[in-house]
């Protein structure tokens, strides 16, 4: 009898709806005398090949009926898959009942996932959500002792190798089990997921996150941290769909700078003009709009130019030869952008370390999505902060209103303390971050290292004054005592934004007035931990 260990194959079923490289894994089954069954349009595709293939139709002796809802869930199929090939109780089944054993399983599931993403409708959806592929999948992991079920097209060169050494071995069809029920997790996940989305169900009783294997790391934030890198399938743009042009492979800290610098750039259109943010240690230390990509670029590096050092670089929009050439004269781990043209890649092909990548697009602001983060023993799930404020929801709350400058630069810092680890600070002047004080306990200290920041951009750009002086400052929640919105007064600020909400509202209210600051609220904030 055989063992486990090392299972001939004579027997194979394949259905999949992705026919990548199908017909050349189909011909290299046959050529080792590999019985082929399959069902309807992968049948259809063999048969056009010339390979001879039998319907799964004729072995269950039942038609494929329901629209192709019911075509595999029969005992023919399933008693292939399930039964102990060591059991005398299942050999003896199998005989009295005619089922042939299936040695491999080849299916890949009803694209639901690309079905959502392209945004049909409900029916739609649900005609897409897969019955009879997952049940084989199962079914043929569960019997990965004696089969191998195959669920990406990726596998197929291994399949063929594990072949011509006689047959699969216990140890491959292990790894091809974990890898299927994976896929049929990740599939069952997506859907409830949609379902509660298309239900508008914000806190189901149950919850599942998947993902697929994009890139293993050789650590994560630290050297002594294991690490991978997971798509999630919705394709949003960024750095897990970007194109990667040159450069050594991203690292953990990499792809989450990246992350945080292509989110915070893409609040602002191309349409409003060129924006670069660049990035340290997830925080911007630098963000700012210009008439050209090089501008808005020089503006944001010269913010701070110390932490730009060795930062992630952002663009919304397509990257130049003029931008590049700024670029490259300090050391630069990743840029990303929509797209760049010859001369940018020319120029950054002769920097070998400098990563590019490019996404072919800037990700939606304002599109719905859930975020999670895992604490001990569960995870917490929310709603992205996807809040945006229109100009005519800002209320003036000072004897002076801002002037038409300080209300555009209010709004662009705004959009930056969103993206600011809190408690944020940030101070803009002319479309452009000239302080930013980031993840501190006290208000007052972010303020103060803020204005500190701007000091030394002075100090290095050889100003009489600190660029903080006529600047507009945000606060990404309200500020409990005067002290912090003092601290901005102190050092230049003109103009104040911030949620308002504050049990002393009044008082900072007054304190803003007698400095003669213009203030407006927004009653959204944006804590970001």
């Amino acid at each position: 009898m055989t063992t486990p260990t090392d299972v001939p194959m004579r027997r194979a079923l394949i259905s999949v709806s992705d026919k990548t490289g199908l017909i050349e894994f189909a011909s290299a089954l046959a050529a080792k005398g590999v019985e082929l069954l399959s069902t309807g349009g992968t049948a259809k595709a063999l048969r056009e090949a010339g390979l001879a293939v039998r319907d799964v139709a004729e072995v269950t002796g039942f038609p494929e009926m329901m629209d192709g809802r019911v075509k595999t869930l029969h005992p023919m199929v399933h008693g292939g898959l399930l039964a102990l090939r060591d059991n005398a109780d299942h050999l003896a089944a199998m005989e009295t009942h005619g089922i042939g054993a299936i040695d491999l399983l080849v299916v890949n599931l009803y694209p639901f996932e690309a079905t959502v993403a392209s945004g049909a409708d409900y029916d739609t959806c649900i005609e897409n959500i897969d019955i009879g592929g997952p049940a084989m999948i199962r079914a043929g992991a569960k019997n990965h002792a004696f089969v191998a079920v195959v669920v990406d097209p990726e596998d197929y060169g291994d399949v063929l190798d594990e072949l011509d050494g006689g047959g699969t071995s216990l140890a491959f069809r292990q790894r091809l089990a974990r890898t299927a029920y994976a896929r049929t997790a990740a599939y069952d996940a997506a859907v409830s997921t949609w379902m509660a989305g298309a239900h508008a169900d914000p806190a189901p009783r149950r919850r599942a996150f998947a993902g697929a294997l994009k890139q293993t790391m050789r650590y994560g934030e630290n050297p002594h941290q294991g690490a991978a890198f997971y798509t999630d399938g919705s394709g949003r743009p960024g750095v897990a769909t970007a194109v990667q042009h040159q450069g050594k492979e991203l690292s953990y800290n990499n792809i989450n700078d990246t992350d945080a610098a292509f989110e915070l750039v893409a609040e602002f259109a191309p349409g409003d003009g060129p924006a670069c943010a660049i990035i340290k240690h997830a925080n911007p230390c630098g963000v700012a709009r210009g008439a050209t990509l090089a501008e808005a670029y020089q503006k944001a590096f010269d913010c701070d130019r110390t932490s730009a050092f060795g930062g992630i670089v952002a663009l919304n929009g397509t990257l130049d030869g003029a931008t590049a050439e700024e670029i490259v004269k300090i050391f630069t781990e990743v840029v990303i952008a929509p797209d760049a043209d010859d001369d940018a890649r020319a120029i950054f092909a002769a920097k070998k370390n400098l990563r590019l990548l490019t996404s072919g697009a800037l990700p939606d602001p304002r599109a719905p999505l859930t975020a999670f983060r895992q604490v001990a023993g569960g995870f917490l799930v929310q709603d992205k902060d996807t809040g945006h404020i229109a100009p005519d929801a800002l209320r003036v709350v000072t004897q002076r209103a801002p002037t038409e400058t300080e209300l555009a630069d209010l709004r662009f810092a705004w959009t930056v303390a969103k993206h600011v680890k809190s408690n944020a600070i940030v101070y803009v002047k002319d479309g452009a971050t000239v302080g930013v004080g980031a993840g501190q306990m006290s208000r007052v200290d972010s303020s103060t290292i803020a204005a500190l920041k701007a000091g030394r951009m002075g100090e290095a750009l050889g100003l009489a004054n600190t660029p903080a002086h006529g600047s507009v400052v945000a606060s990404d929640a309200f500020f409990p005592f005067a002290d912090g919105l003092m601290a901005a007064a102190e050092a230049g600020a003109t103009a104040i934004i911030q949620p308002g909400g504050s049990m002393r509202d009044d008082e900072v209210i007054a304190a803003a007035d007698a400095a003669g600051l213009a203030m407006v609220f927004t009653g959204m904030r944006h804590f970001r931990h």
